[in-house]
């Protein structure tokens, strides 16, 4: 396949970054037990899928061993990782959980140099530390300190270790996938094992009202199939890098949406954090396009 151009694929990390900046509202929006959002978000993307995914069928005889094990691997990462951050909001502030969260960067840099041989600059390293100070700052009135706000913080940690092996298997399973079964098998995984989850502590699947029900549905296109998927088929010409990096903007979108919808004052750190965010990834992509285009992979094999 011949490789989008560089303006395509970051077009498309950004569309796919406000997409799943919608998560937030809907999650709001809905009543339900975390856990039952979170399910029904995959297995309703799933279902809508099923029909496409149909027409790409016989490529599933093609998948090699280790292609299935690491596509189950990122299933199950996927998984733990709403399991472990839904967790974590019973025990810390939501922007606490939130920032800590968007440490991803920093994560996906470590696996990136270690598993993929990727130069790690100072420059890439500054740029995201910047904007991971910019998200800091967005939620700086919010944090609370307590010995049970540090077991919360510790699961949210964990759930950004999660998301950003993620995204590191993708990166390499992406290379000869195609994206649709890909996300097809991930997201199917991932269902079933929060399915697992929510039969384990007997939560309701059934006794939600309508609101709930289309707060799913929402979840279920925007941000999965309009936000992850759209991000998965980036990564397969840029790296796990610059996917984390392009979901910074996430801050920025819920911060807006959520004074659109919900009249949510947006305070001064708010600005001064969203200026930081976009400093910070503006010079991380300026840096990548000072190396040269993107080509159809950023990186060596494992």
């Amino acid at each position: 396949m011949k490789p989008p151009s560089t303006i395509k694929a970051y077009a498309a990390l950004f569309i796919g970054a406000l997409a799943v900046s919608t998560s937030a509202i809907f999650v709001k929006w809905s009543q339900a037990p975390s856990a039952v959002i979170a399910f029904y978000r995959l297995f309703l993307a799933v279902v809508i899928m099923t029909p496409l995914f149909l027409q790409h069928r016989n490529e599933l005889r093609g998948i090699s061993r280790r292609d299935w094990l690491f596509s189950l691997c990122s299933g199950v990462l996927l998984a733990f990782h709403f399991i472990l951050w839904f967790e974590s909001l019973d025990y810390t502030s939501v922007a606490s959980s939130v920032v800590l969260v968007t440490l991803q960067p920093l994560f996906a840099f470590a696996g990136g140099a270690l598993f993929f041989r990727e130069r790690l600059t100072v420059g890439a390293v500054g740029s995201a530390v910047l904007a991971i100070i910019g998200s800091v700052l967005i939620s700086w009135g919010d944090f609370r300190v307590s010995g049970q706000a540090l077991y919360g913080d510790g699961l949210a940690l964990l759930s950004c270790a999660f998301v950003t092996a993620y995204w590191l298997f993708g990166q390499e399973v992406r290379q000869r996938l195609s994206l649709m079964t890909y996300t097809y098998i991930v997201y199917g995984i991932s269902a079933a094992v929060l399915w697992l989850y929510v039969m384990l502590f007997r939560l309701s699947l059934t006794a939600y009202p309508l609101i709930d029900w289309l707060c799913f549905l929402a979840l279920a296109v925007i941000p999965t199939l309009l936000g992850h998927s759209v991000m998965n088929w980036a990564i397969k010409w840029v790296s796990a890098s610059t996917v984390s990096m392009a979901i910074l903007f996430e801050p920025i979108g819920a911060s807006v949406l959520a004074y659109w919808l919900f009249g949510e004052p947006i305070r001064r750190f708010q600005w001064i954090g969203g200026i930081f965010i976009l400093t910070g990834i503006a010079l991380y992509l300026w840096e990548k396009n000072e190396k040269g285009p993107l080509t159809m992979q950023e990186q060596s094999g494992p």
